[in-house]
């Protein structure tokens, strides 16, 4: 018997030649050097878990861990994300109240997110993280050509190796329908401690009530935790977590972002009230393995 095939492989990839110009994509991949480029961003020490490695993501073979992924990811995604992948991931900028001078965006992929980070707080240093270096690579690249810096780090995201309460915001955009409900649950616990008192947390992903009432979408794409993702509650998550204030709300239909800030100790003020450093700040460096 043959395997079942997904909506995405049946009707949409035969006419995704229509919006995706992948002549264009082939070009753009043959002309990186990915041996030396992904080199440059891999920490050689990390062990690929379980869950990531052996999973074709998008219906993409070995997933994320192929240059092929890397460069179609953002032609495909600018259609995925109605009704403009821009103003879904602004939500995440609009949400945070405070004035950081740190951030973290966990699982960053190509750096879309990242990047919009930046360009909202350019005297904050930001810092993508990933577990593919080929997604690290292309974030990097829209970095140059966009003129900021942003500091990129192979890891894990339920285990970043960064110092505690090092980061005022950590954000994950798109990641937690990626993975199993412990890692996602691992990666607030992580999340809480990264993050200084009074900071946010800010996740944006689809948008789970949705998912649950039109289970047809959630075989549209090859996402092995999709059901697991849409069955859970990240309100619920956030709140195991540790994280107070927490509240969804809908981002244009179809997603949905949670924010939620680690306690504030008695007396002391939070992100928004805390008065500027007037120092020069110092920054954590990179994690070590």
């Amino acid at each position: 018997m043959s395997e079942k095939k997904t909506i995405f492989e049946q009707f949409l990839a035969p006419i995704s030649g229509w919006f995706v110009d992948w002549d264009k994509v082939r070009e753009l991949n043959s002309s990186i050097h990915w041996e030396s480029e992904t080199d440059r961003l891999r920490q050689p020490n990390l062990t690929y878990p379980a869950y990531y490695q052996r999973q074709n993501f998008h219906g993409i073979e070995g997933g994320y861990l192929n240059a092929s992924a890397a460069t179609s990811y953002d032609p495909i995604t600018r259609y995925a994300l109605p009704p403009n992948e821009t103003w879904v991931r602004e939500s995440v900028i609009h949400s945070i109240r405070a004035r950081p001078r740190r951030i973290l965006d966990l699982g960053c992929g190509t750096g879309s997110t990242t990047l919009m980070l930046k360009q909202a707080f350019p005297d904050a240093e930001v810092v993508g993280l990933d577990l593919s270096p080929y997604m690290l690579v292309m974030g990097d690249r829209k970095a140059r050509e966009a003129g900021v810096e942003i500091a990129w780090v192979h890891a894990k995201a339920e285990a970043t190796g960064f110092d505690d309460e090092s980061f005022d915001v950590v954000a994950a955009s798109l990641l937690f329908h990626e993975t199993p409900e412990a890692i996602a649950r691992a990666i607030l616990k992580e999340s809480y401690r990264l993050l200084r008192v009074g900071g946010e947390v800010l996740i944006l992903d689809g948008h789970q009530h949705t998912l649950r009432d039109n289970p047809w979408m959630m075989d549209i794409f090859e996402e092995p935790y999709l059901q697991e993702y849409a069955r859970g509650s990240v309100d619920a998550w956030m709140g195991a977590a540790g994280f107070g204030a927490v509240q969804t709300e809908q981002v244009w239909g179809l997603n949905q972002l949670t924010r939620g800030v680690k306690p504030i100790a008695p007396g002391e003020p939070t992100a928004t009230e805390a008065e500027p450093d007037r120092t020069e700040p110092t920054w954590a460096s990179a994690p070590s393995y």
